[in-house]
């Protein structure tokens, strides 16, 4: 129990905040406060990403249907969630500043293929799997150039501003947000907010810190439509109400 919690602790605290907080119990240590509360958001985004689009998952899966979920939408995120890992795992980022890139990733292929699969598909969506995983182990086996990689990361800018676009634009000419989960695109917003200065602390890298910057902008445009077609549809069944 000693040595897990230990461990714990030397993932949240540097050995120089270690020594400020529990040997100088200087607890006012502003860089350390900063370089903690870091380490501790990455954590918590990253067991956060765990689960995150599994309710996006499971509500296409219950209703047997990947209606309103537009597929090269989803495939432009997927690219952005891959060059984002593949490029910091390359770079050695500490994992908490974009361990959550690899969960969110399986995620989001598995949604990808779930679209295929109920589009008539299922042929495609084994294809697409096998496809996707040759594809991440070529960019994460050291043999990618990094200028290539560094290339992939920010062509992620245009690339997640047209992705949420594809599927702003879905929403709107359905006049709903068919099976997208207002839990998961929650979830995605708050976790891109906490990640700008996740990436300032932590990688000081302007590329990702632009990337999570492009990304909680256009997350806000999906929650700000989920906000609005709820309302509109709470209003529309009360006037049917009404008239019944």
């Amino acid at each position: 129990m000693g040595d897990i919690l230990k461990g714990v602790i030397s993932s949240i605290f540097s050995p120089e905040c270690y020594e400020e907080y529990f040997t100088k119990f200087n607890f006012l240590d502003v860089p350390c406060f900063k370089a903690t509360l870091s380490k501790g958001l990455g954590i918590g985004i990253i067991a956060g990403s765990i689960l995150v689009k599994v309710p996006q998952i499971l509500k296409i899966l219950n209703s047997k249907s990947a209606k309103g979920i537009n597929f090269y939408g989803v495939c432009l995120e997927l690219f952005a969630i891959t060059a984002n890992f593949a490029y910091s795992y390359v770079m050695s980022f500490p994992f908490s500043a974009w361990g959550e890139g690899t969960f969110l990733a399986i995620q989001t292929a598995i949604i990808a293929a779930l679209v295929l699969h109920y589009g008539g598909g299922a042929g495609r969506a084994a294809v697409f799997l096998a496809t996707y995983v040759g594809l991440v182990s070529a960019l994460v086996s050291g043999f990618t150039p990094t200028d290539i990689l560094w290339s992939m990361q920010a062509a992620t800018v245009p690339i997640i501003l047209i992705a949420k676009a594809i599927q702003v634009i879905t929403n709107y000419k359905n006049g709903s947000t068919g099976q997208l989960s207002a839990v998961t695109c929650f979830l995605l917003f708050g976790g891109s907010v906490a990640r700008i200065f996740t990436s300032i602390q932590e990688t000081g890298d302007f590329i990702i810190i632009l990337t999570y910057s492009v990304s909680t902008f256009a997350n806000a445009a999906l929650v700000l439509q989920l906000l609005w077609y709820w309302n509109a549809d709470k209003t529309s069944k009360n006037k049917k109400k009404k008239r019944s």
